[in-house]
């Protein structure tokens, strides 16, 4: 699939299949990154959504006005949304923190399955458990680029509320402690050159749901934006066979 720069509008693709798949994007991030993913989903019959979650999508001076609440309240509209749409079989597939925000779902909602891809239990940056004391003292921190093939397909900011990294470690905290209530079959995504999480987060999350289903997918070649990265294409049809052993 050619890549091209995208907006960081929501996305709602309505299929042939019974079962609605709810896309959750990242942090600072947008479904701009979950863009070429969905459409491949479409293509498959999937009715799939995508929402904007609070705060993104505009200036990082309005992001600093949310915290984890209202990201997960924009899950749970989107969530509700499907299922006023008639979706009572609904798959939460998330990247980066909507990763994390899948398995809260997992936890709270009726779920066929979840797919937390590059969720964070663990960072590579360690200052994000000194925010609390930072977002004092730095108002905002300046996000990387990531390569151009990733950067050019990418609808995010390029600076970050320092307050909201807090929060967003709160998040994590919270799911970490609670991973044990996911009982929902699952798959477990995870680049192995990620730049951002610890890979050790995938065997961690693998290793402390209590799910009967369960898998875990490696991918060698891949950084934290997986769903655009060179692997792409074997990691949608990874999810694609998924879906179909899920869904039957």
């Amino acid at each position: 699939m050619k890549i091209t720069k995208r907006r960081p509008d929501p996305f709602f693709y309505e299929g042939k299949k019974e079962v609605g798949i709810l896309l959750i994007h990242g942090f600072t991030g947008s479904p701009a990154e979950l863009s070429l993913l969905g459409k491949f989903l479409h293509q498959t019959g999937y009715t799939v959504y995508a929402p904007l979650l609070a705060g993104h999508g505009k200036t990082p001076e309005e992001m600093k006005k949310t915290n984890k609440d209202d990201w997960w309240n924009s899950v749970l509209e989107a969530y509700e949304h499907l299922k006023q749409k008639g979706y009572d079989r609904i798959i939460a597939i998330g990247l980066s923190m909507g990763g994390i925000l899948a398995l809260k779902l997992a936890m709270e909602k009726p779920l066929l399955a979840v797919i937390p891809m590059a969720a964070p239990i663990f960072v590579h940056d360690r200052r994000v458990a000194l925010t609390r004391w930072l977002k004092y003292f730095i108002t905002y921190s300046v996000k990387e680029k990531k390569e151009e093939h990733i950067e050019s397909q990418l609808a995010s900011y390029d600076r970050v509320p320092v307050i909201c990294v807090e929060s967003l470690h709160k998040l994590i905290k919270e799911v970490k402690v609670s991973l044990n209530k996911v009982g929902i079959p699952t798959l477990v995504i995870q680049g192995m050159n990620d730049e951002t999480v610890v890979p050790e987060s995938a065997n961690y999350i693998f290793n402390n749901i209590n799910s009967t289903l369960k898998e875990i997918k490696w991918y060698h070649q891949s950084t934290h934006i997986i769903t655009l990265d060179n692997e792409r294409e074997k990691l949608f049809e990874d999810i694609r066979l998924f879906l179909e052993r899920v869904s039957k």
